[in-house]
């Protein structure tokens, strides 16, 4: 295939994901770098699937079915096979695979000499879980080859079941080379990032690197210094919810907030302190709202985060975020200048940080005004829509 971005006011762009079934910041991610190539004058379509109903139907049958289809579905490849050929993308992005995709489907894209890059938010290629996390801290045992057996052993997917599938799929995935040979350039979000996935045996020019974007780009800020500190997404351990509640006790003076809702949310009700509120799941003008009345967001994650799409929509309300020195966090959140770092898992550091920050609105105001520029300056979405340009491009000369 001959083509180059220059040629061309515009191309056919495939886009592939398997949605989680529940709404992440992945599902926001993908859609907003759709949207951004369509008011750019591309055409995008999707391929698309849903583990939603993984949700309703937790059968042994389900499980067996998803588990199968995440080794291999040739379905899903004739599927594939066959929207190639009705639309002629110049280019697939590819997202989450699993489990109705599977690596099934490089095969009839590179058939048809389609050059193929895949945005990966999270460590799945190398984790089976996808969190490098597990018993509640970062686990790594699993990245060296052979060794997936430690999710099953160490059960990372909290279902012994789930847990065997997890580590099948990436053995097989490994052990076929099916995702490295079929990819011709990663889409990782950090430099921590890219450095992990070099340490697993990716080269580095297959390698590049797009921050997340503001996802509403008319989101603003007021100066208005709020009334509470808000944890914003999914409430699990790896999240750090578990730190946050901890802290919210040992600052009972604080109000402290959680606007998000899952499954497993329900659990820690209980522990639940009376200086602290569950808003739920929030979203379009009251998830605005409720960042307009925060002083300051905190991201205690435990995990090494891709790119929190919170820390961003925090920058762009001029909020300063309190986040976990951990993984590609750093990067983003400027220590003392758009914010505060903590150690992860440490209640009392948090504690400590919150309150220091709490004591200070003028500090916050500055740390906000700090934190918009940033975001308006790095993560805007010209900004993200030029550096995906160039990604593009580079996997065009490859073929």
């Amino acid at each position: 295939m001959i083509l180059t971005l220059k040629q061309n006011n515009f191309m056919r762009v495939l886009y592939v994901h398997n949605d989680y079934g529940i709404w992440t910041g992945e599902e926001a991610s993908a859609e907003t770098i759709v949207k951004l190539l369509k008011e750019h004058g591309h055409d995008v379509f999707w391929f698309r699937k849903s583990s939603r109903k993984l949700w309703s139907n937790d059968s042994f049958f389900s499980k067996a079915a998803a588990f199968v289809s995440g080794i291999h579905n040739s379905h899903a490849a004739r599927e594939i096979a066959i929207k190639l050929d009705k639309i002629k993308p110049d280019i697939v992005q590819v997202q989450n695979i699993y489990p109705f995709l599977s690596p099934s489907i490089f095969r009839p894209i590179r058939e048809r000499k389609i050059p193929i890059v895949m945005r990966c938010p999270n460590y799945r290629l190398f984790c089976p879980t996808g969190l490098y996390f597990s018993k509640g801290s970062v686990c790594e045992k699993c990245t060296s080859a052979g060794r997936e057996f430690w999710c099953i052993f160490k059960n990372c997917g909290v279902d012994f079941f789930k847990s065997t599938g997890y580590a099948l799929r990436n053995a097989w995935a490994r052990m076929t080379s099916s995702i490295q040979k079929g990819v011709d350039i990663f889409i990782v979000q950090t430099n921590f990032q890219k450095k992990k996935f070099v340490e697993n045996g990716i080269s580095s020019d297959r390698i590049e690197i797009l921050p997340g974007m503001i996802h509403e780009i008319d989101i603003s800020g007021n100066g208005h210094i709020g009334d509470s500190v808000c944890f914003v997404g999914r409430p699990s351990r790896e999240k750090g919810i578990d730190t946050f509640i901890q802290a919210a006790k040992a600052t009972p003076q604080v109000p402290f907030s959680v606007a998000g809702d899952c499954p497993t949310s329900g659990q820690y009700l209980s522990s639940t302190p009376d200086n602290m509120n569950w808003l739920g799941f929030l979203k379009g003008k009251a998830l605005f709202n409720m960042y307009q009345s925060s002083r300051f967001i905190v991201v205690p994650s435990n995990w090494y985060e891709g790119f929190p799409n919170v820390i961003v929509s925090a920058m762009m309300t001029e909020k300063p975020v309190i986040a976990s020195r951990l993984g590609g966090i750093p990067e983003i959140v400027d220590d003392g200048i758009t914010g505060l770092l903590c150690e992860p898992n440490n209640p009392n550091d948090l504690s400590e940080k919150i309150q220091y920050l709490w004591d200070r609105p003028q500090l916050c105001k500055q740390m906000g005004r700090a934190g918009r520029h940033k975001a308006s300056q790095e993560y805007s979405p010209e900004k993200c829509y030029e550096r995906l340009m160039m990604i593009y491009q580079k996997a065009i000369e490859i073929i």
